[in-house]
């Protein structure tokens, strides 16, 4: 990493650079949002080649996070780790992270002319485009975090990503490094195809295995020869210990013992994001010390089991845009003593516009042990259905309010939780964005 620029490319660069950061500064300076993506379209179409020519100038390389959950959290944990042990890091941290947020965030580290003095990117890549961009990022480290079902309007099933993901891998350069989620089939088994270097990293604590494997659940076949997978215990979804009857196939042994390592944030979720980071940390010759002092301090990512204070009560806002998330989101709610949960459901492009998915919840165990629930968003009345489906008797233990206005939703929810208790709120992504801004005043787009 770290190569010169030649001339020319350089002085288109450097265009390119000052313009989006020229926009980057009136678009903040007029309140109209983060510029997290227009800078960098305006950039690619000054200069097609940006994303390459930035990060090519990364010294000790670039750092690809990708999967369907667990990206922004464990991009932003890695990225503290590093900067605690003294490096300078470029790192897309709205969670813009297409193409146009990449070279956006890109070039906000870079100078006026497109020079990029850091010692690690660390980028997380929407899950679809992960083969557009290996070959021009040639990134050091790929770290895989898990593929479940989301957006299918877009994305379609996983099997057909992760056949992209292995084919565009395989054709990586053989000195990229790649960290696969061991207790996930689908990416246990792509690490066991690549020939570049592979460290997994996972769960081996069999006292946190569910009763049972949840219905949201992708790939409990074998990824080799379809056969059905038997599974010793699954921890979310179909992540768990499994092996193949038929071909042999199995999990893959983590690189971490994960009973020793303590986790960031609320939720089993979120001990694979902790995971995933230290693993990717100790890769780069982070000390073990390091790694978990920063653990121990890490605040969340906004909307990522973030925590606020409004008016003197304890807001937790929870991200839920697909059925693993959603089910592990709500296994927090019900693991909790609190008893007011705000569930807001949007349809708009960033969120996708097939909510078909919201049938594939389990909202039993929500519904059932009662509380109240209070629904909004632009799809409200079908997020309503999906819990009136839940009730098992006529009497059923769970008050649910329905609010189309989500300012109003908010202002409910706040006024019927208890002054020692903590307001769930388990937002879609457009729909956190916007209860972000009512409650705090600021937008984050």
């Amino acid at each position: 990493m770290g190569n010169k620029i030649n001339l020319l490319d350089r002085l288109r660069l450097g265009l390119a650079v000052s313009v989006a950061k020229g926009i980057t500064f009136g678009v903040r300076s007029l309140n109209l949002g983060a510029a997290s993506v227009l800078p960098g379209a305006i950039a690619r179409k000054l200069e097609p080649q940006s994303l390459r020519l930035l990060t090519q100038q990364v010294k000790k390389g670039v750092i690809l996070i990708a999967g369907t959950n667990g990206k922004t959290t464990t991009s932003l944990l890695l990225c503290e780790i590093l900067q605690n042990q003294g490096y300078r890091i470029a790192h897309n941290s709205t969670g813009a992270n297409l193409e146009n947020g990449l070279v956006t965030a890109l070039t906000e580290s870079a100078n006026a002319v497109g020079g990029l003095d850091v010692d690690y990117a660390i980028l997380e890549v929407d899950e679809n485009i992960v083969p557009k961009v290996l070959a021009p990022i040639q990134p050091q480290a790929i770290l895989c975090l898990n593929l479940f079902r989301d957006q299918l309007d877009r994305y379609g099933e996983v099997d057909s990503i992760s056949k992209r993901w292995t084919k565009a891998i395989s054709a990586n350069s053989p000195n990229t490094t790649v960290i696969p989620n061991a207790d996930d089939p689908t990416l246990s088994y792509l690490g066991q195809q690549l020939s570049q270097k592979v460290v997994f990293f996972g769960l081996n604590e069999p006292e946190k295995y569910l009763p049972e494997i949840p219905h949201a659940v992708d790939s409990i076949y074998c990824p080799h020869c379809g056969h059905s997978l038997d599974y010793e215990g699954v921890y979310l979804s179909h992540l768990g210990e499994f092996d193949c009857p038929k071909c042999g196939f199995h999990r893959s042994q983590p690189a971490l013992d994960s009973s020793k390592w303590s986790q960031v944030l609320v939720g089993l979720y979120n001990k694979y994001n902790t995971l995933a980071a230290a693993t990717v940390a100790q890769e780069l010759g982070i000390p073990e010390t390091t790694i978990k002092e920063t653990i121990k301090n890490f605040q969340a990512a906004f909307g990522r089991a973030e925590e606020l204070q409004i008016d003197g009560k304890k807001v937790r806002i929870l991200l839920s845009k697909n059925p693993v998330g959603t089910n592990e989101t709500i296994r927090v709610v019900t693991e909790s003593q609190d008893t007011t949960t705000l569930l807001v459901l949007n349809d708009r492009v960033q969120d996708g516009e097939d909510v078909s998915w919201i049938w594939d919840i389990d909202t039993e165990p929500l519904v059932q042990r009662g509380g109240t629930l209070i629904v909004s968003g632009d799809r409200v009345y079908d997020l309503a259905l999906r819990l009136q489906y839940s009730e098992t008797s006529l009497i059923s233990k769970a008050t649910l309010i329905v609010e189309p206005e989500l300012k109003q939703a908010i202002a409910i929810a706040l006024e019927k939780t208890p002054v020692n208790e903590t307001l769930h709120i388990l937002p879609t992504y457009t729909a956190m964005l916007d209860i972000r801004e009512t409650l705090t005043g600021k937008k984050i787009r």
